[in-house]
């Protein structure tokens, strides 16, 4: 018996499940051919192995397997395998079937699909659309670290994993057609009415069921709003400095953005009217605006319900982690002040749970929902209805509220050593701005200092912080350090402080 035959029959007694990692192939052999079937299957492997298709070490299918699947007899595939073996092409390894050669190397073999494109890159006759070409970021090296600083990022090793893991449990072992089946665009219904007691609860958000809109993280919702509400070239107001996430969904949808300085009440709507009057929409983060850490005062908030409403202009309210505030209650979502319905309202699990959840969610005016409705169904239908299932529970048998509560007393305690070593320790060198909410603070630095280049040492240091700069659109840009301490314990603060210091320019 063959090496080849002998090693399919360790494959055929091995257990299901041992993760071989062979696929079925595109193969197909030519049965009106005058070239024999064992030729074709040579050749075909043989090409796909040089020209990179097949790896070295990817696991093949049995011989048995592929005779069947090509309909052949096993003796032309056996042939193959052999012919390939003695080539080098192949090796059989016990225990483990046969695969490509792990020493196989790429030297003479045609060009990558990567490196032809590469080459029309090179000679310019490869193009993008200006819209993607205004996307595409140079790297960010300070997003490489998950601890200090990195913004954004929950405390991820106190989140109640087990209770996680058991309700997602619940749901994939029910396979019910109403979890397995096509979504209802607008979300799964329990999760939608658990969201509407929440955000009333807890936000003063004024809404029912019919008008929550679960979508996949508030990135999402924001490319939903903007496609829904505006057109391309319509302007929309937003803040400066501000969210860049918001900036890149504003730009997809191809919106004008007018800039609009931000002061200690937020947004000075003032300004804005005067540099956009045709302006059909605001941006705001009104709870604890991003990335300075301001709460929009209540004349703040009247002028721009009063704006919205004489302007007939929409307001998009992102209410990223108002859950999160210290010293005071929190403040009430803008949407609650809302009486003219001029307000989508935008939030995000990813803060207060962790952010490969991918769920958040709209609240939008009932006359908006079709619109609303028809721009979501069109882009990715639904989202992961088990998850929406699973969190629905999360949320009505009363682990999310045990969760933040817990996680409030976690990030205050983070904030107050942070804010006590940044003041001791860095005073002559670093401004604090931000300090009564959120999960992260800002560092303000002198004019002059360039904080992306600050970033890219730290990041070498193993410590993450964002460019303040990068949250401007226009020029010139202050510095200064985003300084997150959601998922970083004392310890690995203190190694973020030591970084700071090594790295900031003296006082």
């Amino acid at each position: 018996m063959t090496n080849i035959a002998l090693h399919d029959m360790t494959i055929a007694n091995r257990r299901p499940g041992s993760g071989l990692g062979a696929f079925p192939s595109p193969l197909a052999v030519d049965r009106f051919s005058r070239e024999p079937f064992h030729r074709q299957i040579y050749a075909w492997y043989q090409a796909a192995i040089s020209d990179g298709r097949l790896r070295p070490g990817q696991t093949l299918p049995s011989t048995r397997a592929l005779a069947a699947e090509l309909k052949v007899s096993r003796a032309p595939v056996l042939a193959a395998f052999e012919q390939l073996t003695a080539e080098g092409y192949l090796e059989a390894v016990v225990g483990s079937g046969t695969r490509v050669c792990a020493t196989m190397t790429s030297a003479g073999r045609p060009r990558s699909q990567g490196e032809v494109a590469r080459a029309r890159l090179a000679r310019g006759d490869r193009r993008i659309s200006r819209r993607a070409s205004a996307l595409v970021l140079p790297e960010q090296p300070w997003l490489a670290h998950p601890g200090a600083f990195r913004a954004s990022l929950p405390a991820l090793d106190k989140f109640p994993s087990q209770t996680w893991a058991t309700l997602m449990a619940r749901h994939s072992r029910g396979r019910s057609p109403a979890t397995m089946g096509y979504g209802d665009p607008m979300g799964h219904l329990p999760l939608r009415e658990a969201v509407a007691r929440y955000l009333g609860a807890a936000r003063g958000v004024r809404c029912t069921a019919s008008q929550v809109m679960i979508v996949s993280g508030s990135q999402q919702g924001l490319h939903v709003a903007a496609r829904a509400l505006l057109d391309a070239g319509d302007r929309i107001l937003v803040e400066e400095p501000g969210y860049p996430g918001a900036h890149a969904a504003f730009a997809s949808a191809q919106l004008a953005m007018v800039p609009v300085r931000v002061d200690p009440e937020g947004l000075v709507v003032a300004e804005g009217t005067l540099a956009a009057p045709d302006a059909r929409a605001a941006y705001v983060t009104p709870s604890h605006q991003y990335p300075l850490g301001a709460g929009m005062s209540a004349p703040r908030r009247l002028q721009l319900l009063g704006w919205a409403r004489e302007r007939s202009a929409w307001i998009i309210e992102d209410d990223y982690d108002s859950e999160f505030r210290y010293g005071a209650r929190p403040m009430p979502a803008l949407q609650g002040l809302d009486a003219a319905c001029r307000t989508i309202y935008v939030g995000t699990f990813s803060k207060v749970m962790f952010p490969a959840l991918r769920v958040g969610y709209l609240v939008v005016p009932e006359d908006l929902v079709p619109a609303f409705r028809a721009i979501r169904e069109s882009n990715d239908i639904f989202a992961s209805t088990p998850t929406q299932a699973a969190l629905a529970d999360f949320l009505s048998e009363g682990h999310f509220a045990r969760h933040l509560r817990r996680m409030r007393l976690v990030y205050e305690k983070r904030r107050a050593w942070l804010r006590s070593a940044l003041e001791s320790r860095l005073e002559r060198r670093l401004s604090v701005s931000g300090i009564e909410a959120g999960m992260h603070l800002t560092g303000l630095l002198g004019d002059g200092a360039d904080d992306v280049a600050l970033c890219s040492r730290l990041s070498a240091l193993g410590v993450s912080s964002i460019p303040l700069s990068t949250c401007f659109l226009a020029a010139p840009a202050s510095p200064g350090l985003i300084l997150g301490y959601g998922n970083a314990d004392e310890a690995e603060l203190a190694r973020g402080v030591a970084a700071l210091e090594a790295v900031l320019p003296p006082g």
